[in-house]
């Protein structure tokens, strides 16, 4: 089972996932970004994920960068879990833009 919301916070949009990613969940979370497509800022909250595959990671991945090309500013919200771990593993951790938690990601915006 898996869940994709997108919501708004203090005028940031916020994409949010839990339960497992997979190549079944992926169609529903790139649905979630080209929603948001267009916003300046982004939040991709994965906190509450158990398992995410390699193309959900995929979907993640471009959906940052793309944000990045656009100049839009995004963060990744990835506390200690699973989700987290991939990162981790393939280093994305070091080469995209990562919050603890999204008072820290909101944080980050405020300049």
């Amino acid at each position: 089972m898996h869940r994709v919301e997108v919501e708004s916070e203090d005028g940031t949009a916020v994409v949010s996932a839990a339960g497992e990613l997979d190549a079944y969940a992926a169609p529903d979370l790139a649905a979630a970004f080209v929603r948001v497509t267009g916003e300046d800022r982004l939040i991709v909250d994965l906190g509450a994920v158990s398992f995410l595959d390699s193309t959900a990671l995929g979907v993640v991945v471009r959906t940052i960068r793309a944000a990045d090309e656009r100049r839009d500013r995004a963060r990744i919200v990835l506390p200690t879990g699973p989700a987290r771990r991939i990162f981790e593993i393939t280093t994305l951790d070091r080469v995209l833009p990562v919050a603890q938690d999204r008072a820290e990601a909101l944080a980050s915006f405020a300049d």
